[in-house]
């Protein structure tokens, strides 16, 4: 298994909101602005690259029984100092993803990879396995994030961009307006993914 293909798999093919349909709670919680998210994917792909690493480096010491507890552990590690940072460095930030960052613990997109990925490959490998998933993860939460805010806000990162008279669409801010943009992107890209294998077929 090469570095690359690793790599784009999280981007792409396995892209863990738009593909495997992981971290929900979190990408339709705080995709309400565009800093949001951002913040929440850096927070994420930090916490997923190191927990992977330390559980490769740990893969053959950690009993199987317990492998579960022990990831959980590491994983609440790095989100402990990612917290730390944050609350530090960025207030606005930490105020304004709140309990959204103690729960990165139990992201089923880190303890997935922890469990399917870094206990059975190398480090190396792992690094491109947390780095491809924290960036199809912030990819995927900043499209949102970007409809959201302008069609909710009529703003992008906090600047207006229709002016005064714009009407904003309030639903797109409120939780039913993130599940049907979720629902109506992933049909876009399912569908997209169709006429692909069909043009690959045809040849």
């Amino acid at each position: 298994m090469k570095f690359m293909k690793v790599l784009t798999n999280g981007i792409i093919a396995e892209n863990p909101v738009f593909r495997l349909l992981l971290g929900m709670c979190s990408a339709l919680a705080i995709t309400t602005s565009v800093a949001n998210c951002l913040g929440m994917g850096v927070a994420v792909t930090f916490v997923l690259v190191g927990s992977n690493v330390c559980i490769s480096l740990l893969r053959n010491v950690i009993p199987a029984k317990i492998r579960i507890p022990c990831f959980v552990v590491v994983i609440a590690t790095f989100v402990t100092i990612v917290q730390m940072v944050l609350e530090a460095y960025v207030p606005s930030l930490f105020q304004s993803l709140g309990v959204f960052i103690p729960l990165i613990v139990v992201n089923c997109i880190i303890l997935g990879r922890a469990e399917a990925f870094a206990s059975k490959y190398s480090v190396w490998l792992s690094v491109a396995d947390g780095i491809g998933m924290g960036i199809g993860y912030t990819l995927a939460i900043t499209i949102i994030g970007v409809i959201r805010e302008i069609l909710g806000n009529g703003t992008i990162l906090g600047f207006s961009i229709f002016g005064a008279k714009f009407m904003p669409m309030l639903v797109m801010i409120l939780p039913p307006g993130s599940f049907l943009l979720l629902g109506m992107l992933i049909g876009i890209l399912n569908k997209i993914q169709e006429k692909s294998k069909a043009k690959e077929a045809v040849k």
